[in-house]
């Protein structure tokens, strides 16, 4: 298991705003889910949202999925060269998405092969996050200042939905060209003739619709959610080398990942899951930026006499040792503030009795 870093160095520009816990808190946590068996305390649930906010839900996320580590909106590309139908199609597709449309597959063509550079500068960009943390540069403001930093980020094209009949060039040709483009590739078919993914070359394309069917939109949406909520294995990767074994054992749990994963999504449009401190730090659509903090039920005794020298009371500390209450001393060790640690209610994440979060409000001037 890795060994916790010592912070050396914080980023000034870091606060917390306590008195809007309570506030911050209502608003992303709102119901209790049923306690198991044998396990009387709460578990986290995924925060409810205003109806008028609300976009198509693709549903809950199938256990057994991995927790995305690292979690980014992305581009959707269109491609059909019928101008009425691209209209039509991207007016019907969630609002929530940020959907580029091309009638020319030769135009597409050229967009779509300038992206691999910067997906590559990007997994640097976050490599070199974790790089500078093993040489005791904190996460969070390290992962604050690129995401005020960086927002081409979300530019990137994760899923490109592509017609197969295209005068010049049609769409399995298309995809032949994009040996580097790392994105999910659907491809719309207008024939009912042999279907492509049995001929195409492995990879070529990840998923063929009917154009022509009636629930062309519904079929769509839900095909391309599931591919912007698949984890990417490079970010992964990165983000995995934050987390001790056990820390990563508890988010491959089935129940656990499948509770983070739809709280995060409900919470958040972009997040990233890290080691120190446990937890995934997301930002809302807005740019309000909190923590989920996560600890293992093993660890509560350990973290109620370090929250005891931060100043816990002792009453806070039984709250703490019986599963109820999290400090989050570690957080503000993380961000270089002096003040004492707060207490923060607690849930179970999971079927299980393992993992207890915690939600908190940090606030940045600079994030975005």
């Amino acid at each position: 298991m890795l060994q916790h870093l010592a912070v050396q160095r914080a980023a000034a520009s870091v606060g917390i705003s306590q008195d809007r816990f309570a506030t911050a808190f209502q608003a992303i946590v709102t119901t209790l889910r049923a306690p198991a068996r044998n396990n009387p305390k709460p578990r986290l649930v995924q925060p409810a949202k205003p109806v008028a906010e609300r976009g198509l839900d693709p549903g809950p996320i199938p256990l057994g999925r991995p927790f995305p580590l690292y979690h980014s909106p992305g581009t959707v590309v269109l491609l059909d060269d019928q101008p009425d139908t691209l209209e039509r199609l991207a007016a019907t597709l969630p609002k929530d998405w940020n959907v580029v449309t091309f009638a020319s597959p030769h135009s597409c063509l050229n967009y779509l092969q300038q992206e691999p550079p910067r997906w590559e500068a990007d997994f640097w960009a976050q490599r070199r996050i974790v790089d500078d943390w093993y040489e005791n540069v904190p996460l969070i403001p390290q992962i604050l200042a690129y995401w005020a930093d960086q927002p081409d980020r979300r530019l990137l094209t994760q899923v490109l939905v592509c017609d197969d009949l295209m005068p010049g060039m049609d769409g399995v040709d298309l995809l032949g060209e994009l040996v580097d483009w790392p994105g999910y590739r659907v491809l719309l078919r207008s024939s009912n003739d042999e279907d492509p993914l049995a001929i195409a070359a492995p990879g070529l394309i990840d998923r063929c619709l009917p154009k022509q069917a009636p629930d062309l939109v519904t079929t769509l949406t839900d095909t391309v959610n599931g591919f912007l909520a698949m984890p990417n294995a490079r970010r992964q990767q990165i983000w995995n080398r934050t987390l001790s074994v056990d820390q990563a054992l508890l988010l491959r749990t089935p129940s656990i990942a499948g509770d983070l994963a739809n709280f995060a999504r409900r919470t958040w449009v972009e997040w990233v899951a890290i080691g120190e401190p446990f937890g995934i730090l997301g930002i809302d659509g807005v740019g309000r930026v909190s923590l989920l903090q996560l600890e293992p039920a093993a660890e509560l005794p350990a973290l109620a006499e370090a929250a005891a020298r931060h100043g816990a009371t002792r009453c806070e500390q039984d709250d703490i040792r019986n599963g109820r209450s999290i400090s989050d001393y570690k957080l503000q060790k993380c961000l270089g503030r002096s003040k004492p640690a707060s207490v923060l209610p607690a849930f179970y994440v999971g079927d299980g009795a393992e993992l207890l979060a915690a939600i908190q409000r940090v606030d940045l001037p600079h994030c975005r």
